[in-house]
């Protein structure tokens, strides 16, 4: 007799909640159509649930989106790099608090190499009918972040052929959760002949009706909830796989939809609502020209980081600042992004070349997408501690020093990116975590307060 077992999976909705209440109708409908028919349901999400740029996710630390996932019914997930290093260290350890669901991080550890009592390296699932169901998980290698925050991350390969062992003597088929990208996917399904079915996250990419490899079978479902990915299992003898898309758009509507949709903001807005300080004048800000703003947040950072000069993009300000009163959701709404500062070690050559570079009136329009960046354009740039004079570039009314080090202060997406060559090549970076930028930013506003 042949067993169905469906899978549904999602991947990097990134608290984009405009999707999720057809999302969510949609699984649940699915799941209990085939439990009346006596077939097997699985729920996995692959990591990047929660993305603290929507007022909702930064207000409940990402609580709310564990209770999306709860009255959904999932049934395990693995956690994306936004789970793991955009929330300070209590924030993640406290997350799936509330989790009707299994964790399962194969590569995630507290320090000395103990596993978190709330993170499972694998789980079995077992069906009505005996066949056993071995699902294991890793993420993204950001190994020096991580441990910025408390964590220890193991390399994920390693990790990989640990659970391998450990799961295939006891399974007759085993999944991975995978949030590390389809390239290191790819080279999963080479190497793993084990590995049954990837389900794969991080670089958002996605398969219409999946990939079959030599060994494996790979499904993904792009990013933002655009699709929910579906994999059905016939298993006679040997298991066969099909996979499609369901694209969220083309999903049948929900009641009160809009309002449902809506309420996110308001609960985030709400919970927000929170005096940081007030404010006799407005600030304006400006992605083409000098603005108050982006100076004010450019000196805010070069404080924080004690730096010898500070360089940001004046594209990370979305709103301006009114007079009267100023809340935590102002500044969320001013800074939604999960970006970090950072100070970077460079030579007077190396900082002249990219401040010289910063100088350029195209970085106005440039559009930027992913590296935790929330907004739309780069916007020109704003500096702090030095100027620039025929291009000469001073620091304390004297030129850089070519072989002299430098701490520049800057964002960490400028170490992720490849906007400025000689900040990604640099070996010496400090991360200040688990602040953002808004919360530099409360930290100034406060400080002019008093």
């Amino acid at each position: 007799m042949i067993e169905k077992i469906h899978i549904y999976h999602t991947n990097d909705l990134h608290s984009h909640f405009e999707n999720w209440p057809r999302i969510e109708a949609f699984i649940k409908q699915r799941k209990q159509q085939h439990e009346l028919e006596g077939e097997e349901v699985f729920l996995f999400d692959i990591g990047d649930f929660s993305d603290r740029f929507h007022p909702y996710t930064e207000a409940t630390m990402g609580k709310g989106n564990t209770k999306l996932l709860n009255n959904a019914q999932y049934t395990a997930v693995t956690i994306g790099n936004n789970e793991g290093i955009t929330m300070p260290h209590q924030g993640l350890a406290s997350l799936y608090e509330e989790a009707n669901f299994d964790v399962i991080v194969a590569n995630l550890y507290l320090p000395e190499q103990k596993r978190p009592d709330w993170v499972l390296p694998y789980q079995i699932y077992e069906t009505k009918k005996g066949t056993r169901i071995g699902v294991t998980a890793v993420t993204t290698y950001y190994k020096k972040l991580y441990g910025l925050l408390g964590w220890e991350l193991s390399e994920p390969f390693t990790e990989l052929t640990m659970q391998i062992n450990e799961m295939k003597d006891k399974t007759d088929m085993i999944i991975l959760l995978s949030h590390l990208g389809i390239h290191d996917d790819e080279k999963i399904a080479e190497q793993y002949p084990e590995i049954d079915l990837i389900l794969g996250a991080h670089t958002h990419h996605y398969f219409l009706e999946g990939k079959q490899t030599d060994n494996a079978f790979m499904a993904a479902a792009g990013k933002y909830g655009r699709y929910v990915g579906y994999v059905q299992l016939e298993i006679q003898n040997r298991i066969q796989m099909e996979a499609t898309l369901y694209e969220t758009e083309l999903l049948p509507s929900v009641q009160d939809e809009e309002e449902k949709i809506q309420s996110f903001l308001d609960k985030g807005k709400q919970l927000l609502n929170e005096t940081v300080t007030y404010m006799d004048n407005s600030l304006s800000f400006s992605w083409k020209e000098p603005s108050p703003l982006a100076e004010l947040l450019c000196e805010a950072l070069h404080e924080w980081c004690n730096a010898d000069c500070t360089l940001i993009n004046s594209g990370v300000v979305l709103t301006p600042l009114n007079s009267g009163r100023i809340t935590k959701y102002d500044l969320h709404q001013m800074l939604p992004h999960p970006i970090n500062p950072c100070i970077v070690e460079l030579s007077g050559a190396e900082l002249k070349e990219i401040l010289l570079h910063a100088e350029d009136e195209s970085w106005s329009k440039l559009p930027v997408i992913g590296l935790g960046f929330r907004g739309s354009v780069m916007g020109n740039f704003v500096t702090k501690g030095v100027f620039i004079d025929n291009n000469e570039v001073f620091m304390n009314q004297k030129p850089l020093e070519p072989e002299n080090m430098y701490k520049l202060a800057t964002t960490d997406m400028f170490t992720f990116g490849k906007f400025f060559p000689e900040i990604q090549r640099s070996q010496i970076k400090q991360y200040l975590m688990p602040e953002f930028l808004r919360d530099i930013m409360e930290w100034k506003l406060k400080q002019m307060s008093i």
